[in-house]
């Protein structure tokens, strides 16, 4: 098991993929931690995997929730060795709708909440003095623009930025910081983004998904548990050689 004895922080794992990912990571020795808003949610999944995972209540945009979270994971197992930086929200609306209220909630997840939240964990790893994993989840839409999602599209392309910037800041201190970019993933999320696009595109419920799987170089939308084999190598000792880095794991959507 390559993340046995380890200490596993991920955030929005209620569900989707960080659910995943907090499950791959007991399966691979790890306890892990379930940091959500829905504490609800996170206790159930934290149930379902096991013995090795506890639930912990979670609001990125609020710097005491992250220290609180941080303190009851590190006084619950003794440490914190990786982080996965999954809570992010979503919205779209064309270029000359976009509301100031939807942009400060996207930036306060998706950027400030994930620089935040990666900064205190850094923090008590570098006192820790051996090192760390910190993984950020981005997008693919952090590779491009695209006309109804800037706003998401411009805080997935920070997130890069932030990996790339952090992957240089923290190597020294033996903490690996990198990211993983997602393609469109079949999670109840995309659910409420199909919404959105026959809201604005003038489709049919479940069109714009349909046409985005199709679309797929590799046939088909991604799966959370798609992403856990990436997640698991940059957690583990595999990596410790990759710095800055963004893996793309998109079913070929994008190549960079």
């Amino acid at each position: 098991m390559r993340l046995a004895g380890k200490t596993a922080i991920v955030t929005g794992a209620a569900r989707g993929i960080g659910r995943a990912i907090a499950g791959a990571y007991a399966q691979e020795g790890a306890s892990v931690a379930l940091a959500d808003i829905d504490l609800e949610a996170a206790e159930a999944a934290a149930a379902e995997i096991g013995n090795a995972a506890i639930a912990v209540g979670l609001d990125v945009t609020r710097q005491k929730s992250i220290d609180d979270m941080v303190d009851i994971v590190a006084g619950r197992f003794g440490s914190i060795d990786i982080l996965v930086n999954n809570a992010a929200i979503f919205d779209l609306a064309p270029i000359l709708e976009i509301g100031a209220d939807s942009y400060d909630r996207i930036f306060a997840v998706n950027v400030k909440g994930l620089l935040f939240t990666l900064q205190a964990v850094a923090r008590r790893m570098v006192a820790q003095g051996h090192g760390g994993k910190i993984i950020n989840m981005a997008s693919q839409a952090g590779r491009r623009g695209e006309a109804l999602v800037a706003v998401y599209c411009a805080s997935k392309a920070a997130v890069i930025s932030l990996t790339q910037s952090a992957g240089l800041g923290l190597i020294e201190y033996g903490i690996n910081v990198n990211g993983i970019s997602p393609g469109v993933v079949d999670t109840p999320m995309w659910d409420e983004v199909d919404a959105l696009f026959a809201r604005y595109e003038k489709r049919p419920l479940g069109e714009k998904k349909r046409l985005v799987g199709e679309a797929v170089p590799c046939g088909r939308m991604g799966l959370p548990e798609d992403h856990t084999g990436a997640a698991v190598f940059l957690a583990s000792t595999d990596s410790d050689y990759v710095i800055a880095q963004t893996l793309n794991v998109d079913g070929g959507n994008w190549m960079s």
